[in-house]
């Protein structure tokens, strides 16, 4: 059965620091593009990261750059972010989605998401 799930997700404060995993089962890892996503209530769903096939080119939103960071872990198949310096405006549902290229908007799985609440 081709799943992904996140974990990783939970309740941190302002400045603090998550980091969410990604991990893969029925399919491998490595050669898909892995993104992730995130909404807040109210809000629309908005890219997050991506990490491409083979590892080639990571891709951040502006809001997050130079405080996440996206990883592989191939021998345990599974896909991290990391998130440091939170802030209350990252509080929202992510989700991981797997794909053929990172500038898609065709994602073939997805996950069931990870709650992370930043608040003081």
């Amino acid at each position: 059965q081709v799943q992904l799930v996140e974990s990783g997700g939970g309740l941190a404060q302002p400045g603090g620091s998550l980091r969410l995993s990604c991990a893969a089962s029925g399919f491998t890892l490595d050669y898909y593009a892995i993104g992730w996503f995130r909404q807040a209530p109210g809000k629309e769903r908005e890219g997050v990261s991506c990490i491409s096939g083979g590892d080639v080119s990571t891709y951040y939103t502006e809001s997050v750059k130079g405080r996440f960071t996206i990883s592989r872990d191939k021998a345990k198949n599974t896909v991290y972010l990391q998130m440091n310096s939170l802030k209350p405006e990252d509080t929202a549902a992510y989700y991981c989605a797997a794909s053929h290229a990172c500038r898609t908007t065709s994602w073939a799985y997805w996950g069931q998401g990870t709650q992370v609440t930043v608040s003081s």
